[in-house]
C-alpha cells in the first residue's frame, strides 16, 4: 500500500518560513518525480513545486520562485519543500504528490499523479 505523509505545516506570521516534509513507502521512490500542489479555500489545486526523480532538475511556480525550495532525498524516500518568505495568500493545503508521467519542463499536472498525500494545513497570519 502506497503512502506519502507530509508532515510541517502550522500557523506561521508572514515573512516566516516553514519546512515540509513527505515520507513515502510502498512504492519505489526513485522511480517517481514528486511535487508539491497546494489549495486555499474555495480555489483550484495548483502545482507549487516539482523535483525530478534523480536530485537536479527542479520547477517552481512564478509565485514562489526564490523563495520556496524542494529537494529529496532517495535513501530515506522523502522529499521536502523549504518555504520562506511566507505571504498570507499562501494559506492552504499543501499536498505532496508522486507523478505517473511528467515531461521534461517538470510542469506536474493533477492529473499525472499517481499518489497524493493526505495534505498539511500552512497557515500564514498578517
Amino acid at each position: 500500500q502506497v503512502q506519502l505523509v507530509e508532515s510541517g505545516g502550522g500557523l506561521v506570521q508572514a515573512g516566516d518560513s516553514l519546512r515540509l516534509s513527505c515520507a513515502a513507502s510502498g512504492l519505489t521512490f526513485s522511480n517517481y518525480a514528486m511535487g508539491w500542489f497546494r489549495q486555499a479555500p474555495g480555489k483550484e489545486r495548483e502545482l507549487v513545486a516539482t523535483i525530478a526523480r534523480s536530485p537536479g532538475s527542479t520547477y517552481f511556480a512564478n509565485s514562489v520562485k526564490g523563495r520556496f525550495t524542494i529537494s529529496r532525498d532517495n535513501a530515506k524516500n522523502a522529499v521536502y519543500l523549504q518555504m520562506n518568505s511566507l505571504k498570507p495568500e499562501e494559506t492552504a493545503v499543501y499536498y505532496c504528490a508522486a507523478f505517473r508521467v511528467i515531461g521534461t519542463t517538470l510542469i506536474g499536472r493533477a492529473e499525472d499523479v499517481a499518489y497524493w498525500g493526505q495534505g498539511t494545513q500552512v497557515t500564514v497570519s498578517s
